[in-house]
């Protein structure tokens, strides 16, 4: 009687603590390295705050196949912070509390680029969180292809496409840089970052267009929509 009460226990336990299924599991893995000043800082978050709770992306969100996603925000550098939890978004005040969040979580990513550590943090969050995402992707934004600390780039790149994880990219250009030519950030992203099935580069061609790029890769992320135009699959 005691091992069938144990039985019933675990699995009553097993039920509470099962994942709640998503149609999307998404990393916003966003430069807080030393190029980005406190300024630059508040405008990349206002730009993702605007987007997420732009009627357009909620329009996406509740037309998926759950009607919702799971969603966190994290800003890196040297190390990663994670600036807002976890959250289920399906309307339009989910939305706006997590935008809240982005924008008033304290500043604690510091130092140089780590792109191969920052990454490997976006899978790590999704195995330890409480949702099963039909699909899981890490969207990575940043103004350098650099990587002066912790695994490599590739290395990094190939365990999280073997995680069944796709990652985007969001390269930010400077006005210096040639953007879409050889060598410049735009090429280096689709060349060194990206990977899985579908992935793709939208490009912020400066700060200005920074929220519009962010909610047209958004759109595109969590609709599963075909790819644009100069998107390479990296397998």
């Amino acid at each position: 009687m005691r091992t069938l009460c144990f039985s019933l226990i675990l699995a009553l336990a097993a039920t509470t603590l099962r994942a709640e299924e998503t149609s999307l599991e998404l990393v916003l893995l966003a430069d807080a390295s030393g190029s980005i000043d406190a300024r630059e800082l508040a405008f990349q978050r206002e730009g993702y705050a605007q987007a997420i709770t732009d009627p357009g992306v909620l329009d996406v969100i509740q037309s998926t196949a759950y009607g919702h996603i799971a969603l966190t925000y994290v800003e890196w550098a040297t190390n990663q912070a994670q600036v807002a939890d976890w959250a289920r978004i399906d309307d339009a005040e989910s939305a706006e509390a997590f935008a809240q969040a982005i924008r008033t979580g304290p500043r604690q990513a510091y130092g140089r680029n780590a792109i191969g550590a920052a990454l490997l943090e976006g899978v790590r969050l999704m195995e330890e969180n409480d949702f099963e995402g039909f699909r899981r992707v890490i969207d990575f934004s940043g103004d350098s292809a650099n990587n002066w600390s912790g695994p490599g780039i590739a290395e990094a790149r190939d365990q999280v496409v073997a995680a069944g994880v796709t990652i985007n990219a969001l390269p930010i250009l400077r006005p210096d840089d040639p953007g879409r030519a050889q060598g410049g950030l735009e090429a280096l992203y689709e060349e060194r970052i990206i990977g899985g099935p579908g992935a793709f580069v939208v490009t912020a061609e400066d700060r200005a267009s920074f929220a519009e790029a962010v909610r047209r890769k958004l759109i595109l992320e969590i609709s599963g929509a075909p790819k644009p135009p100069r998107i390479a699959d990296r397998n």
